[in-house]
C-alpha cells in the first residue's frame, strides 16, 4: 500500500523525524490560508500523487511546455498562483507513464536553506530477511542511475533484528555521506527515528531523496514516500485508513475487494492462474509463443465458482482483452469446481472473446466433462504449451 508525501510525513513525525513544517490544500485559496499562516517568504508547492520524478513531470495540458509538479515560490500570492495552475491537471512523469496521473491536492512546505543533498532509503532485503539501509551521496537523482553509472557511491548497511540499529550502523552510514561534527549526531538521531518509524508501521519501503544538509548543519527529510506491507495492514489500521483508492487501479481495487491478486499489463492475453509462480510461467509463454499477456491475475488456491466468475468480470474490463487463457493445476483446488465457474463466467459475461483452459490436477477429467458438456465455445489444452499455442492462434483468427 502506497501513500503521499504528505501522510508519510505525517506518519515521520509521530517518531520525532524533524520534518519541515507544511500543510496539504485542495484548492488554490487552501493553498493561500496554508502559507500565511507558516510564515517565512520561501514555500514549496508539490503535486501530491502516487509517483515520483514530479519534478521532472510535465502537465499533460501544458502538452510539455510548463512547469513542473514541484515548485519554488517567494511569495504567498506565488503560491496560490502555482496551486491553481496544478490541481485538476493531469501530471506525466517518468512513472506514470503517458496517461500521467491527475493532481487532486496539493503539499505546501516551508523553504530550506540547502547545502548538500543527499540520498537515504530503507527496505526489506529479501535475500538476508533483514532491513536494510541504503545511502549515497548522490541525492536529488534516480537511485537507478546511481547504481548502474556509479555504484561506488552506495552504501548498503543490514540490520539484524535482533539488535536493531546500533550507534556504529549510523556512524558508518554517516561517515559514508561525508557528514563531520553536529552533522553525524544529528544523522544518528534521525536514523534511529527512521528504523523505529519502519518497523512500527510495517513498512515495505521508506525513501528520502533529498535527505538534506541545511547550512545550520541539521541533517533532515526534504521529501519521503513510504510503501507498507497489505498483508499487515489489519494491524495497522492508522496507517490502513490513509489509502487513497483514487491512486489506484480500477479493476485491481476491485480484484482486492474479492481477494484476487490482479495486476493490469499492456497485452491482449487476459490471464487467470492459481498460483504467483504458475502465472509468471503462463505469461512467460505466452509471450514466447508470440502474443503478449493482457495482466497478471492470481485466483488463488481456495476459490470458489463466484470468485472465478469475479475474476472473468474483471478481465474483460479491460478493453485490450482480446482473448482469455484459464491455467489451473487443481491441488487444493479441485478442477471440477474451477469448470464449473468457467461455464458459470461464460454464461454471465456473455463470453464475445476466444477462451482456452489447460486443468491439470485434482478431479481433472470430471472437469473437462463439465466443459464438454456444456455446449459452451471452451477450447480445452493438454499441457502449458498448447494453451498458449492454441489462444494466440485464436486471437490472431479473430482479429
Amino acid at each position: 500500500m502506497n501513500i503521499h508525501e504528505y501522510q508519510a510525513k505525517q506518519v515521520l513525525k509521530k517518531y520525532g523525524v524533524p520534518v519541515p513544517d507544511g500543510g496539504v490544500a485542495y484548492t488554490a485559496a487552501e493553498a493561500e490560508k496554508v502559507a500565511s499562516g507558516m510564515g517565512g517568504d520561501v514555500f514549496v508547492v508539490k503535486s501530491q500523487i502516487h509517483a515520483g520524478g514530479r519534478g521532472k513531470g510535465t502537465f499533460k495540458e501544458d502538452e510539455g511546455k510548463g512547469k513542473g509538479g514541484v515548485r519554488i515560490c517567494k511569495s504567498v500570492a506565488e503560491v496560490k498562483e502555482a496551486a491553481a495552475d496544478m490541481i485538476g491537471k493531469t501530471l506525466v512523469t517518468h512513472q506514470t507513464g503517458p496517461a500521467g496521473k491527475e493532481v487532486k491536492r496539493i503539499y505546501v512546505e516551508e523553504g530550506c536553506a540547502i547545502e548538500r543533498e543527499l540520498y537515504l532509503s530503507m527496505l526489506i532485503d529479501r535475500v538476508s530477511c533483514r532491513v536494510t539501509i541504503m545511502a549515497s551521496t548522490e541525492g536529488g537523482m534516480n537511485i537507478e542511475e546511481v547504481a548502474s553509472e556509479t555504484p561506488e557511491k552506495i552504501l548498503l548497511q543490514s540490520i539484524d533484528p535482533a539488535t536493531g540499529i546500533q550507534g556504529f550502523h549510523c556512524r558508518k552510514i554517516a561517515f559514508a555521506l561525508g557528514l563531520k561534527g553536529g552533522q553525524i549526531k544529528s544523522c544518528a538521531k534521525l536514523l534511529g527515528s527512521l528504523y523505529e518509524a519502519f518497523t512500527a508501521t510495517d513498512a515495505s519501503l521508506l525513501e528520502i531523496n533529498p535527505l538534506v544538509v541545511t547550512k545550520d548543519g541539521d541533517v533532515i527529510p526534504l521529501d519521503a514516500k513510504m510503501n507498507f506491507d497489505s498483508n499487515a495492514m489489519y494491524r495497522q489500521p492508522d496507517i490502513h485508513e490513509l489509502r487513497d483508492e483514487d491512486e489506484e487501479d480500477a479493476m485491481e481495487l476491485e480484484a482486492s475487494k474479492h481477494d484476487l491478486n490482479y495486476i493490469k499489463l499492456d497485452g491482449t492475453i487476459g490471464c487467470m492462474v492459481n498460483g504467483a509462480g504458475l502465472a509468471m510461467s503462463t505469461m512467460d509463454i505466452i509471450q514466447l509463443r508470440g502474443g503478449t499477456p493482457a495482466n497478471f491475475l492470481d485466483v488463488g488456491g481456495g476459490a470458489t465458482a463466484e470468485r472465478v466468475t469475479t475474476a472473468f468480470k474483471i478481465i474483460l474490463s479491460d478493453p485490450n482483452v482480446e482473448g482469455i487463457l484459464v491455467n489451473i493445476f487443481g491441488g487444493i483446488m479441485r478442477c471440477d469446481v474451477i469448470a464449473e465457474g468457467v461455464v458459470a463466467a461464460v454464461k454471465e459475461v456473455s463470453l464475445g472473446v476466444p477462451l482456452v483452459v489447460r486443468l491439470e490436477g485434482t478431479n481433472v477429467e470430471l472437469g473437462k466433462k463439465i466443459m464438454a458438456d456444456s455446449g459452451l465455445p471452451i477450447i480445452s489444452a493438454d499441457d502449458l504449451g498448447d494453451a498458449a499455442t492454441k489462444i494466440v492462434a485464436a486471437v490472431k483468427e479473430a482479429a
